[in-house]
This record gives structure tokens, C-alpha cells and sequence, in this order.
């Protein structure tokens, strides 16, 4: 059975810190995030683009003049991906670089130098665990399926929520802990498409969004979203939606492609849907939250 408690591993924040910031930030975030302290932004960016880290910090004692132009590019690379500004301590050439630091993209900035700027910190990198498209996508569905099955709820919870190694309905199946012949056949009788079909085009959900990056390049995607190679995600695409992957890219974002989803396998089906009970009721079920 595949341990649910891996689609909640903790989030892995990529710094450039001083060496008394790194102290105080791995204590900080014990048992909430892990931190991957680098030495420059350039290691930062190498970070993100292997799908090491969801969220940046970044010191502003470490940022000078070169420094500051790497962030702004990584900023302007990665728009989607989290990027804190950390304070620890003033100096005569702080409020000048704050203020740079601003114009060079960054919207956040935590002053630690009271703990309750700690407990801020460590409150907004747990929110980096869940993605802003993944909410987005579960409270759209809300409303959509409301008078829906709890049943059918797990399920279209469990598509944007699973870990992206699930890539097979058996795979899926066994998160939800039921058998793959059951799911299949319940979707079947209820004259529903296919769940695979369910989850490839959640996945490409997922994809873009991580479009919206430009820093990503498609290896990037698919490396991310544990496609075997950018061929076999190149492959995916064309056979869901008959378009290259760069097509897809430059066609949605991931807002136009969670809108295809509930256009295509939402919307029509609402009245079959809202009847569904696709899971076993005798399995264990994860742990998911209930249906809001």
C-alpha cells in the first residue's frame, strides 16, 4: 500500500542566508520546513529548476549590488514560485537595498529581529506547501460539485493533492484505497469518461502552472511532474489535448487549463457526478480533509 503521508512531505525553502541567519532559520523551522542553504542565487535558480526547493529566502544583508541582479532575474524567471525577503538586522545601507529589493520583484519581506516575525516566517513557508492553483482548483470544484457524494469528493481531491509519482490509475487507485477494477467500472456504469482520463488531464492542470514560470524549460515540466523523459510528457500532451508541448505552453496557463477540465470533465457530467460513489466503502481511505 503507498504511504499516503508522502503527499505531505515538508517544503523545502532554497536560501542565501548569513551563517547566523542559517542557525536561526533551521531552528526555526524544525519539523515544518527544511531549508537548502546556498552560497549565491545562481545555486537558488539550479534548485527550482531540479524541483528541489518550493519557496526562496533571501537575506537582505546578503544582497548586494551583484546579488540584487540575480534575484531580479530570478524573479522575473520564476513569478509562481515564493520569494521572502529576510530582515535580521539594520544597518546604514539597509533601507536603500529594501527599497531595491522591491523594485527587483519581491513583494514579501518578514523582519525577524522580534520572534513574532519567526512565527510569520514559519506561518507563511507551511503555505507554500500547497500550491495557490491547487486551492484554486479545489475550491472551484466545491462549488461545482456541491451536493456531491463524499465519495466522488476524495476522488476529485485526490487528483490535485496526489503526490505527481502517481501517474497510473493503479497507482491512483491504491491512494484512494480501492481497486482499480472498482473505480473503473463505477465510472463505467455511470456512463462517465474514464478516471485516467480524470488524471491526465489533472495532471496537465498542474503542468500549467508550472508554465507560468518562464525558467522552466519542458525537461524542467517533466522532471517535475516525474515524467520518464520531456518525450514521454511531450507524448502526454499530444495524445490529451493533440497539441506539442510548446503549443501547450503558449496555449494556457493554469487557469485556462483548469477551466478545460471542468469544461470537458465536469460541467457536462454534473447530474452523473452528483450521484457518484466511486470508492470502496469498506476501504481504509487516506487521510484527506473533508469536503468544505
Amino acid at each position: 500500500m503507498l504511504d499516503h503521508s508522502t503527499a505531505y512531505t515538508l517544503a523545502s525553502v532554497s536560501t542565501v542566508l548569513t551563517p547566523a541567519e542559517r542557525i536561526r532559520v533551521d531552528a526555526a523551522g524544525e519539523g515544518s520546513y527544511q531549508a537548502l542553504h546556498r552560497d549565491n542565487v545562481d545555486d537558488v535558480v539550479k534548485d527550482l529548476k531540479a524541483n528541489r526547493a518550493t519557496a526562496v529566502l533571501v537575506s537582505v544583508a546578503r544582497c548586494d549590488q551583484s546579488a540584487r541582479a540575480g534575484v531580479e532575474m530570478m524573479v522575473r524567471e520564476f513569478p509562481r514560485v515564493p520569494t521572502v525577503a529576510l530582515l535580521s538586522q539594520v544597518e546604514a545601507g539597509t533601507p536603500k537595498t529594501m527599497l531595491l529589493l522591491g523594485q527587483s520583484g519581491i513583494r514579501q519581506l518578514i523582519d525577524v529581529r522580534e520572534p513574532a516575525g519567526w512565527r510569520e516566517l514559519r506561518s507563511l513557508l507551511l503555505g507554500t506547501q500547497v500550491d495557490s492553483m491547487q486551492r484554486r482548483a479545489l475550491s472551484q470544484l466545491a462549488v461545482d460539485l456541491a451536493g456531491a457524494s463524499t465519495d466522488c469528493w476524495r476522488f476529485f481531491e485526490a487528483l490535485f493533492t496526489a503526490p505527481p509519482q502517481i501517474v497510473t490509475i493503479r497507482g491512483f487507485s491504491r491512494f484512494l484505497d480501492v481497486l482499480p477494477s472498482t473505480l473503473m467500472s463505477r465510472f463505467f456504469r455511470a456512463r462517465l469518461p474514464a478516471p485516467k482520463q480524470y488524471l491526465a488531464v489533472a495532471r496537465l492542470v498542474r503542468a500549467a502552472r508550472l508554465f507560468e514560470n518562464p525558467g522552466f524549460s519542458v525537461a524542467n515540466i517533466a522532471n517535475h511532474l516525474d515524467y520518464s523523459s520531456p518525450q514521454s510528457f511531450g507524448r502526454h500532451v499530444r495524445t490529451v489535448l493533440g497539441m506539442t508541448a510548446v503549443q501547450f505552453r503558449h496555449r494556457y496557463d493554469g487557469a485556462a487549463m483548469l477551466l478545460h477540465f471542468r469544461e470537458s470533465l465536469v460541467l457536462p457530467y454534473l447530474s452523473e457526478l452528483r450521484s457518484l460513489k466511486p470508492l470502496s466503502t469498506t476501504g481504509r481511505g487516506p487521510q484527506h480533509a473533508r469536503r468544505p
